[in-house]
C-alpha cells in the first residue's frame, strides 16, 4: 500500500488508498481509509474487509495492515497452522443466488504460489446458504493430497458457512450437506477458515462473486 513516511496510507481525493493484495500483483485496488486498521501487532483479529475490531470474532484469522521501516502497509494473515511444511494453500469462495431461494451459482479462487485457477458453477435452484457450502466443498476438491501436507486457508464471507462448519452450530436444515462436509472436514486437519467482509473492495472476494453471478447468468 502506498504511505507516508510515518506509515499511514496516502489517500486520494475521494478518500481511498491504493493496495495490492501482494507485491506481486499487477493489479491494485483502492478500499476506503474506513476499512483499514493499524497493526499494533497484538494477537487480536478483524474480518477482511471490516472497518470496527470490537465487531470480531476471537475464531477468525489475523489480517491487518503492518507498518514496515520503509513506511509500505501490505496486508498480513497469521498463519496459525501447526506442524505443517509449505505455503498454504488458500480457497477464496462464495455463492450467490437469485432470489432465496432462486437460481444459485457458485465462484471458486484457488491460489497455490503463482499457480491459479478459477471455478465458475451453475447450480440449479436452491439458497444462498446452499450456494455458500457448495463453493466451499467444490474449493476442497481442489486440495487432494495436500490436505494433510500443509496448511489450507478457506476465505469466505458466509458467516453461516463457518458456524455450521467448524464452530459447532447447530444446522437446522441442509444437514445432510453439513454432515458430509464436516466429516470430510475431519480428515483435513489444517483447513482454517477467514472471514472476509462481501462487497468490501477484497479483490479475490469480488472475483468469485463475479464468477458464481456469471454462473447463474449463463447458466453454465
Amino acid at each position: 500500500m502506498l504511505a507516508d513516511e510515518s506509515g499511514r496510507p496516502t489517500l486520494d481525493a475521494s478518500g481511498r488508498a491504493e493496495m495490492k493484495y501482494r507485491e506481486s500483483d499487477a493489479k491494485s485496488y483502492r478500499p476506503s481509509a474506513a476499512n483499514l486498521t493499524p497493526d499494533t501487532g497484538g494477537a487480536g483479529t478483524v474480518e477482511i474487509g471490516r472497518s470496527s475490531p470490537s465487531a470480531t470474532r476471537p475464531s477468525q484469522s489475523v489480517a491487518r495492515p503492518s507498518h514496515s521501516a520503509h513506511a509500505a502497509t501490505r496486508l498480513r494473515i497469521k498463519d496459525k497452522a501447526a506442524g505443517t511444511t509449505g505455503a498454504a494453500l488458500e480457497l477464496w469462495t462464495d455463492g450467490a443466488c437469485s432470489g432465496n431461494p432462486g437460481p444459485m451459482g457458485i465462484g471458486v479462487v484457488a491460489i497455490d504460489g503463482a499457480k491459479r485457477r478459477e471455478l465458475g458453477e451453475y447450480l440449479g435452484v436452491g439458497t444462498n446458504n446452499i450456494a455458500e457450502l457448495t463453493a466451499i466443498d467444490r474449493a476442497l476438491d481442489l486440495v487432494g493430497a495436500d490436505a494433510g501436507a500443509r496448511p489450507v486457508r478457506v476465505y469466505t464471507d458466509s458467516s453461516y458457512s463457518i458456524g455450521v462448519l467448524s464452530k459447532g452450530w447447530k444446522a437446522k436444515a441442509n444437514q445432510e450437506l453439513i454432515g458430509r462436509m464436516r466429516r470430510r472436514l475431519a480428515t483435513m486437519p489444517n483447513v482454517e477458515f477467514v472471514k472476509v467482509s462481501g462487497h468490501a473492495g477484497v479483490p479475490e472476494n469480488e472475483r468469485c462473486d463475479e464468477l458464481a453471478r456469471d454462473a447463474i447468468t449463463g447458466r453454465r
